[in-house]
């Protein structure tokens, strides 16, 4: 049986989503957040030196980082169906978009985040300040940079009805996070593509399924 170490509102929703759309039976052992912080709590370090989430037991294996566990599982049972063949421009397209998710995708999305939130978190006698300076970041690089992303993803959404082609892949999944983020930071009303790509995933019964498994479940 796998064990999912699933932190609320947190990236590791997109594996309970991925193991139902496998089929794979798993347990969910739940962390909630901070409601200071945010953070994850205490207990996590004990099951990954950085306290981070998503973390998969399997038997005696552990995996840590959303991308590492989507590859392992997917080299296990009803793996095949969500990975495009190795060497096909469908392969190539998944691998990439598998990556960018965790990589070039976030970045921006955490930067508008930690800025939005360094305002709120200031002594009251600096906060002007901090709300000045934070806003500026925003717009003069982080704003931009997101618009950049997610015009990046649009246009991508027009060669092919899913990002490594025309089947559902694992790197949708992985796509999702950042895209579902993205609209919580600047809703998509110019971007019909993206749009309808929240309402199919949505939509999915294994992801309906998951979010029953998970719980509660805010990505803004």
């Amino acid at each position: 049986m796998i064990t999912v170490h699933h932190l609320a509102d947190s990236r590791s929703q997109r594996v309970l989503w991925l193991l139902e759309e496998m089929g794979r039976p798993y347990e969910v052992k739940r962390y909630e957040r901070n409601p200071a912080t945010m953070l994850a709590p205490p207990e996590l370090k004990a099951i990954h030196p950085l306290g981070k989430s998503p973390v998969v037991d399997d038997g005696a294996v552990r995996v840590a980082e959303t991308g590492a566990i989507v590859e392992y599982l997917l080299e296990g049972p009803n793996g095949a169906a969500l990975r495009p063949a190795t060497g096909s421009e469908a392969g190539r397209r998944y691998t990439y978009w598998l990556h960018y998710a965790e990589g070039s995708a976030m970045t921006p999305l955490l930067l508008k985040l930690i800025f939005g939130q360094l305002p709120k978190r200031s002594p009251g006698l600096v906060r002007p300040l901090v709300k000045a300076i934070s806003g500026k970041a925003q717009d003069s690089f982080i704003d931009p940079q997101i618009a950049s992303h997610t015009a990046y993803w649009e246009a991508e959404l027009g060669k092919s009805e899913w990002f490594a082609g025309d089947d559902f892949s694992a790197a949708d999944i992985m796509m999702s996070f950042p895209i579902e983020a993205g609209a919580s930071r600047a809703p998509y009303a110019d971007k019909p593509r993206l749009t309808a790509f929240l309402k199919k995933i949505h939509a999915r019964p294994a992801y309906q399924r998951a979010l029953e498994r998970g719980g509660p479940y805010s990505y803004a």
